[in-house]
């Protein structure tokens, strides 16, 4: 006999996030968007970029609409991707697809030589939800913001790309293809994220893959228990240990996981558990912490019970949380007030809101932005299919094409401001330069 009470689970208490609702309207209505001291491109060059974004409207945003009627998984991006090729191949321009040993990369570039900024295109959808992250909003405003570039660049004396990459969602695609020398000659790199408002610059953390696999010794749960040595126990101490870890961590950093594995009957020990962690936190050095304290909790879960571990970091690459280039971010903001929006400054919106983004590995390569823009209300969270049915909006539509002109005349602005060139180059090695990211948690 079956009985179900109470079966459905207590909904959340949204109090909390009506008053975070609240104090950020307060915050949003007073802000000042960021501005900046550099010139940019001139005016004529801006007209040619904007007459050429706003020309490529229906297909931009055709191309939004098929995405997103259309989601496909990381690495699997293969519709999609033939349809941005097209798209490009359409204007008259050469197009890789499999670029970086990816099957669903590619990379455009223009020809000529000098300054090579990239303008990034994400398209992997989410598993049940489509593009609850927006992608399709992501690829197509890359591509409208190209081509708006791509139309003035050789005379600029620079070069600039579009390059897709693959697999956002966890893959690590941009960290695959950087490895594999796409980047190589990349100056500066540019892309944009919706989200439930517009900020300029917001943070995103860093992040690593934990599993923790406890390997027991089977036996008989009530004949011989005492001959067992138990991994689920292993793995049950080894997630309160984590659990009692997050009272001593910083705000900003974040850890959840899930148990893969428990054993099969009650009535046998298991003799193998696992868990899959994930660990972010908001500087490189603070994540490689996190990462060291959560490894001595499993082994301690280990050596309690008896148990050996393996712990398999990483299954796919790590990601760094974001560096952002604050002169660039400037420009964009700039563009995005001359399209009628308000990209907000840092601190306005709860920087805890937030997730993680291969894009972070990207910037500690070279300068990099990754602004927010808004395509739906203030309590719609990305990853829900709330979120996947603003990416297919008409807000979502215009995200697409005021994000392309954003992109575009920044990326000129970069080719055709020396001035601006050497302050965000100098801001970059400021803040620390290059990192070597591969070595980084070795």
């Amino acid at each position: 006999m079956i009985r179900s009470e109470h079966a459905s689970p207590i909904p959340p208490d949204d109090s909390y996030l009506r008053s975070l609702v609240e104090a950020t309207a307060d915050a949003v209505a007073a802000a000042e968007p960021l501005g900046s001291p550099h010139d940019g491109a001139d005016a004529g060059t801006r007209e040619a970029v904007s007459a050429e974004i706003h020309a490529l409207r229906p297909e931009l945003v055709g191309l939004s609409q098929d995405l997103h009627a259309h989601p496909e998984e990381g690495f699997a991006e293969h519709r999609s991707v033939r349809a941005l090729g097209d798209l490009l191949r359409r204007h008259g321009h050469e197009v890789t697809i499999g670029a970086g040993g990816l099957d669903t990369a590619l990379v455009a570039t223009t020809p000529g030589s000098g300054p090579h900024i990239a303008v990034l295109s994400e398209y992997d959808a989410l598993p049940g939800l489509g593009h609850g992250c927006g992608h399709n909003v992501i690829c197509t405003a890359g591509a409208g913001g190209f081509l708006g570039a791509a139309a003035v660049a050789e005379r600029l004396g620079g070069r600039v790309s579009l390059i897709g990459t693959p697999a956002e969602e966890g893959g690590g695609g941009k960290e695959t293809m950087a490895r594999a020398g796409v980047f190589d000659d990349v100056d500066a790199v540019l892309m944009l994220h919706p989200f439930s408002h517009d900020i300029a610059m917001h943070p995103f953390l860093g992040r690593r893959q934990l599993e923790m696999v406890f390997h027991g010794v089977g036996a008989h749960a009530s004949a011989q228990p005492f001959m067992g040595r138990n991994a689920l126990d292993a793995a049950v101490a080894a997630y309160q240990g984590v659990a009692a870890l997050r009272q001593h961590l910083p705000s900003s950093d974040r850890v959840h996981g899930v148990f893969t594995d428990g054993g099969a009957r009650p009535n046998v020990v298991p003799e193998r558990a696992a868990l899959l962690f994930y660990l972010r936190s908001a500087q490189p050095d603070t994540l490689r912490d996190l990462a060291e304290r959560v490894s001595a909790i499993a082994r301690g879960a280990a050596e309690m019970t008896g148990c050996g571990v393996e712990l398999k970091w990483d299954a796919q690459p790590a990601y760094l949380p974001i560096r952002f280039s604050t002169t660039l971010a400037g420009r964009w903001s700039v563009h995005q007030v001359d399209a009628g929006r308000k990209p907000l400054p840092p601190g306005i919106v709860p920087e805890f809101l937030t997730g993680s983004t291969d894009l972070g590995n990207l910037s500690y390569r070279m300068p990099a932005i990754h602004p927010m823009i808004a395509i739906a209300g203030p309590t719609t969270a990305l990853h829900t299919k709330e979120f996947a049915a603003a990416a297919g909006s008409p807000d979502g539509d215009r995200a697409v094409v005021d994000g392309a002109l954003g992109l575009a005349l920044t990326a000129v602005d970069y080719l055709a401001d020396a001035k601006l060139r050497a302050a965000v180059h100098e801001e970059f090695e400021a803040s620390g330069g290059a990192l070597d990211v591969p070595a980084f948690f070795d």
